[in-house]
């Protein structure tokens, strides 16, 4: 059938003028702004402003007017349509803006606000009153930020509904409320990471929806209550580092769907309770750093779901149970710094699932053994063993294989034998460390192969010969912006020299070093060095190495600490090293180097210890003036023995060319701009 036109426009207009009258009885469901049908509700657009106006900063898409139509609009806002109250501001979500100031009372205009984030900010202050008239709230997220003072009560009386708390990282002190069991709605409560003191007040058992719990890294004291038990719904619980004390209940019975426990570095003391290690629900046990002894008691034919246990640094006795094999999900275990002694078990082999052990200070014996064992666990990613199997044999069985071995230690031990064969077969090996030992014979050439090693501490042994000139071509060391995937670890590891607290669970967190100090190499320190772009710490002291310093370690542009002192390196400090614009700490002192000591860049912040027992070095006199880079001197060109003469043109030359390298060099590196 055919149509006019005219009926075509005749039936389009009415489909158009029906579409109109039905557009208000349309819903969309959550809005933002909606141009033709959009509603200004004054007391929002107030409250945003005045919150806005509080910050030190405008937040980037905000408006400033009075009479902007667009708020709904603006990053982090969301608005809504309700019934009865048109539309308005239901959710706040500016985390991770960089934000600075405080919060303004204002802010309690958004009456119809269910969700506030501020968190990962820089916000301090305290918490107007008025904040607590929010109603509506949901979902407060205020952590990791600047806030202080106590943690007001009228949390608990006003927001009735929150059902997420989130007050993390900051700076609150005093004691938790005491009517925080008001909080009847709340399903997780986190409140670690501040200053808070005091026991945990008998209404906090009144919260039997709560399902996460974080009261760690405070300075609640006092015994555990056993009436944790209430609170049948926890799934994750946490109170570590605190001062609680005592024995732990016999409070896990009822806490049947308890995931993740939490306690360490608290004082618990005696054995865990036999309610916890006969817990099916558990799935990662945490309780390091206490005073807990006896015996391993968990009984692993029940906590089937155990995936990483960590029991470090107690006064735990006796053998490592074999039992733990029947945890056939373990992934992760820490047994470090107790009271055991023996052998690592033989079944050990069936846990098939372990990625990362630390065993570190246990007592242990027969290396051997306990390599073979281990070599089992296929997917062993982290092993730890250091001070255990002292003054055994390094073997070096090359049929041991850790295909996935990522981090291997064993230092402090005073192991004796030459580096581990087997150790060639670790591809993926990112850091290795096997300092404080008696190792001896040469470090082989293949170290080189690992492409992802990143950290490399074989100092403190009597390792002989050159260093690999295949150190200098690792390629994860060769890459300023080389990045790992970073293996995270279930129990943290201590950066060398750091103070005490300074941690990290990630690899790729280290400064990436060669410690080869203290040890009897000899040989050249290879100029392909100046390779490893990468580089932050190269620490070769008390060695015998010997020749020149060469210019092109000037190309390890991250380099903050070089250590060559104590060696037979001969010839003069190059004028190169001054591009090294991240060089805190510099020492050739008790060479055999000569000429004059650099000035300008890092050169001039060094302490005069750095160049001592040098006989022929010397400084600048206070009238003399440092020369220019010259020409012959710049990484790009090879011939850097020829003596440098210093007049007429070729010097102009060299120092204008000088000028320019070393002005570029400076802006490739960031150095203009640190």
């Amino acid at each position: 059938m055919l149509f006019s036109a005219g009926y075509l426009c005749s039936m389009r207009f009415h489909s158009l003028f029906l579409f109109a009258i039905l557009i208000p009885f349309i819903s969309f469901g959550t809005s933002t702004h909606e141009s033709q049908n959009f509603t200004n509700n004054s007391s929002d657009l107030k409250a945003l402003i005045g919150f806005s106006n509080c910050l030190e900063s405008a937040i980037p898409g905000w408006s400033s007017s009075t009479t902007s139509l667009d708020y709904c609009t603006w990053p982090g806002v969301t608005c809504e349509a309700l019934l009865g109250a048109g539309t308005r501001v239901v959710r706040l979500e500016l985390g991770s803006r960089r934000l600075g100031g405080e919060i303004c009372e204002s802010l309690a205009g958004l009456d119809q606000l269910r969700v506030l984030n501020l968190s990962q900010n820089f916000l301090g202050g305290f918490l107007p009153e008025k904040f607590f008239h929010l109603q509506n709230l949901d979902v407060v997220d205020l952590s990791s930020n600047y806030f202080n003072g106590s943690i007001n009560p009228a949390i608990c009386t006003s927001l009735a509904k929150v059902g997420v708390l989130k007050l993390s990282n900051n700076f609150f002190t005093g004691e938790i409320p005491d009517n925080i069991g008001n909080c009847s709605s709340l399903q997780h409560l986190l409140i670690d990471g501040n200053d808070l003191s005091g026991n945990i007040p008998e209404s906090t058992f009144q919260l039997v929806n709560l399902s996460v719990l974080y009261l760690q890294n405070n300075k609640l004291s006092g015994p555990l209550s056993k009436d944790f038990g209430i609170l049948s719904n926890l799934v994750e619980l946490d109170i570590s580092n605190n001062g609680f004390y005592g024995i732990l209940p016999e409070m896990f019975g009822s806490l049947t769907r308890l995931k993740i426990f939490s306690a360490e570095s608290n004082r618990f003391i005696g054995q865990l309770p036999s309610t916890l290690v006969n817990s099916p629900s558990f799935q990662v046990l945490t309780i390091n750093n206490n005073s807990l002894s006896g015996s391993i008691n968990l009984n692993c034919s029940v906590m089937k779901n155990l995936t990483s246990i960590s029991l470090a640094s107690n006064q735990y006795q006796g053998p490592i149970p074999g039992s733990l094999s029947n945890c056939l999900g373990l992934e992760t275990v820490n047994l470090a710094r107790n009271r055991l002694n023996g052998s690592v078990p033989v079944n050990f082999k069936n846990l098939q699932s372990l990625t990362q052990l630390s065993l570190s200070k246990a007592s242990l014996h027969n290396l051997s053994a306990t390599l073979e064992v281990l070599s089992h666990c296929r997917n062993l990613s982290t092993l730890v063993l250091t001070l255990n199997f002292h003054n055994e044999e390094m073997p070096q069985d090359q049929n041991l294989e850790f295909s996935n071995l990522k981090v291997f230690v064993l230092a402090n031990s005073q192991i004796k034998g030459s580096f581990p064969k087997w150790l060639s077969g670790c591809k993926m090996l990112q850091l290795l460390d096997l300092s404080w030992n008696h190792l001896s014979g040469s470090i082989p050439s293949w170290i080189g192969r690992f492409d992802n090693l990143y950290y490399l501490d074989l100092s403190n042994n009597s390792f002989s010969g050159n260093i690999p000139q295949s150190l200098t071509k690792v390629l994860s060391l060769q890459q300023r912006n080389f990045s790992l995937e970073g293996t995270l670890s279930a129990f943290p590891f201590y950066t060398k020299g750091s103070v005490k607290g300074l941690k990290y669970k990630k690899v790729s967190s280290f400064r990436s070093s060669i410690f080869l100090s203290y040890n009897q190499l000899q040989g050249p320190l290879w100029p392909g060095f100046g390779n490893l772009k990468g580089l932050h710490v190269m620490d070769l002291k008390h060695n015998s190495l010997s020749g020149p310093i060469s210019y092109q370690l000037s190309g390890m542009a991250m380099l903050e600490i070089l250590d060559l002192s104590h060696n037979k390196l001969s010839g003069e400090i190059p004028l190169t090293l001054r591009v090294l614009s991240f060089l805190s700490l510099f020492d050739v002192s008790y060479n055999q180097l000569h000429g004059k000591i650099p000035t300008g860049g890092q050169f001039d912040t060094f302490p005069s210890t750095s160049f001592e027992g040098n006989m022929g070095l010397y400084r600048y006199g206070t009238s003399g003036s440092m020369p220019s880079l010259p020409a012959e001197m710049i990484p790009s060109q090879p011939d850097h023995d020829q003596k440098l003469e210093i007049f007429g043109f070729p010097f102009g030359f060299g120092a204008l060319a000088g000028f320019v390298i070393t002005v570029a060099m400076c802006f490739s590196s960031g150095w203009i701009f640190s």
